[in-house]
């Protein structure tokens, strides 16, 4: 007898315990079943961007070139003799850089040379003109009294013999010609010393304007900075690779190879996706960062959109783009050109509005909405959402701050009975 209450209490027992570790279980697996990521509701600002990447440029800048020469010769290579430093700040009217002249130097002495001597020869031909033309006075007198005394002899012709004054006649006719050729040939004589001095003087003139083309040339090989800013040197092809243009570079007339930029106009160029460009707007304010300088955050604001896309390269030649300027406020001695660096457009902006994670926008019934949290359970509410930035959401309508949402989809819950 005492044998079976013993197994029956025993019984009892495993049952106790079997029940207690079941609902334990269950209370464990339901406890898990409802553990939901959740946040609360905030209030404060939003806004929605539009990243974009592209280079600093100056919008105010002047490109320095070597002078094209005036000379003849202006085919000749220069060679920079003195060259301001690449990144420096320059004054308006300091030099910036100095161009080997003394070859040309030279070629002006020369130069100067044969125009003293032009002038020296028409000095000299002035004075043979001079001694010409008296030579042709004398004949011309001589002609003259010949002339005269050929006259004088015809006019006693009355005593002489037919034969002798038509003679003497003729003699007179003679002289006559004679002299009125000698009367034209001056004139010719001084067109002939007109057009030789003319001559020479145009050959004194030309060796004149050489001179002074290379004068020219040589006043523009010293190159002083047009405005106040900062010193860019381009670069040049060198021993098989890209560099800066230094000092004793061989660059070519007319090639630039500087530009003075004014720091506080810098920009950055940019391209935006024609479908993004429809949200871009003259004026929209933009957070600048620098890759180059990571803890350097600049405000600037769209100064500029272009009117045509344009396609990409090869492939991505059907990928449209329209080039955007952002103009960088304020300036930093660190923000020159050519930095790679992006740019944070504001697109939208609210200062005050209730915000929520973006993984609290769930789809429920076909409704976006957000789980509500109402003590251990959670309620679809249909909601209205505003601006969505990368992380947060703007609800318009549908809840209030403070209020709990779940981050996930809750688990099936099972109603109240």
């Amino acid at each position: 007898m005492a044998s079976k209450h013993f197994f029956l209490a025993s019984a009892i027992l495993a049952g106790t315990l079997a029940a207690v570790g079941l609902s334990q279980s269950g209370e464990k697996k339901a406890a898990q079943s409802s553990v939901v990521k959740t946040a609360k509701a905030t209030s404060g600002p939003i806004e929605r961007t539009l990243r974009v990447t592209g280079s600093t440029q100056a919008r105010d800048y002047v490109s320095v070139a070597a002078p094209m020469m005036r000379g003849p010769d202006a085919g000749r290579a220069l060679i920079l003799i003195f060259l301001v430093k690449s990144g420096a700040m320059v004054k308006k009217g300091e030099m910036l850089a100095q161009i080997d002249g003394q070859s040309m130097k030279d070629h002006v002495d020369d130069l100067d040379a044969l125009i003293i001597q032009a002038e020296a020869d028409i000095k000299k031909r002035k004075a043979e003109q001079a001694i010409d033309w008296e030579n042709l006075q004398q004949t011309l007198r001589v002609t003259k009294a010949e002339m005269e005394k050929a006259k004088l002899d015809l006019s006693a012709s009355e005593v002489r013999f037919p034969i002798d004054q038509e003679i003497l006649k003729m003699n007179v006719e003679e002289l006559e010609a004679q002299q009125k050729e000698q009367l034209a040939d001056l004139k010719t004589k001084q067109e002939a010393y007109k057009s030789e001095i003319r001559i020479l003087e145009i050959t004194k003139e030309r060796h004149k304007r050489h001179r002074d083309r290379h004068t020219h040339d040589l006043e523009r090989f010293t190159l002083y900075a047009p405005i106040e800013g900062l010193a860019v040197m381009q670069s040049i092809w060198r021993s098989g690779e890209m560099a800066q243009i230094s000092q004793g570079d061989q660059i070519a007339p007319g090639q630039p190879f500087m530009k003075v930029v004014d720091p506080r106009s810098m920009q950055i160029e940019a391209l935006v996706s024609q479908v993004a460009a429809d949200d871009v707007r003259i004026g929209q304010e933009a957070t600048v960062r620098f890759d180059a300088f990571p803890e350097l955050l600049m405000k600037g604001k769209v100064h500029s959109i272009g009117a045509l896309a344009t396609g990409g390269f090869r492939q991505n030649n059907y990928l449209r783009t329209l080039p955007v300027r952002l103009a960088i406020l304020g300036s930093d001695r660190r923000v020159i050109p050519d930095l790679s660096t992006s740019a944070e457009i504001v697109i939208e902006r609210k200062d005050k509005a209730v915000l929520v994670p973006v993984e609290a926008l769930q789809a429920h019934a076909g409704k976006r909405v957000v789980w509500v949290r109402k003590g251990d359970r959670y309620e679809p509410r249909d909601i209205r959402v505003g601006i969505t930035s990368n992380t947060h959401a703007e609800i318009a309508e549908g809840l209030q701050a403070g209020e709990e949402v779940a981050l996930e989809p809750p688990p099936v819950q099972q109603p109240k009975t």
